[in-house]
């Protein structure tokens, strides 16, 4: 391990990339539904809970992303925590496909407000947003859960060092 004396800003964002490659976090897929119904999606793993009263967590969206504007304007998304038969999943809504084709991909179904949600995901947690923070590149979006869905078997998909690992099935806690 190297000395913490970093001064080059440009040598501190390759290494904190580097280190943030040491986070293993479980990948979820943030989903959405604009006005006029056209669905919206990405992968993400920069999702965290913040409180159980009232039950909320937090996402961290790029500025350009297709799905920010969306996502914001509505003020409804779904978080769906992926499992590690949802590996195709990653690629599809990561860039590979674009629009309305990421969907095609999965058992997505829409709940009764139109959100479309991952049938057979870990869990969803359905979410109104509450507060949007602009931070660099990012927004921190705060959203309130309104709805959550669990299934029964914990499996989950996780990325760490740059790539996708399966896990063995967890004991589920309550």
């Amino acid at each position: 391990m190297t000395s913490p004396s970093l001064s080059d800003p440009a040598q501190i964002t390759a290494e904190f990339k580097r280190a943030m490659r040491r986070l293993a976090s479980t990948v979820t897929i943030i989903s959405t539904a604009d006005t006029e119904g056209e669905r919206h999606g990405m992968t993400a793993t920069a999702v965290n809970s913040i409180a159980a009263d009232p039950p909320s967590l937090l996402i961290c969206v790029n500025h350009s992303a297709s799905i920010h504007a969306p996502l914001t304007q509505r003020g409804r998304f779904c978080v769906n925590v992926l499992a590690t038969q949802h590996e195709a999943l990653v690629a599809a809504f990561s860039g590979k496909l674009k629009g309305d084709a990421r969907f095609e991909v999965g058992e997505w179904r829409n709940e009764v407000c139109g959100m479309p949600y991952l049938r057979d995901a870990q869990c969803n947690l359905f979410c109104d947003v509450d507060t949007v923070v602009p931070y660099g590149t990012h927004s921190i979006v705060i959203g309130r859960v309104s709805a959550v869905v669990v299934g029964e078997v914990v499996c989950p998909l996780v990325y760490a060092d740059g790539g996708l690992r399966s896990t063995q099935p967890l004991c589920a806690v309550d």
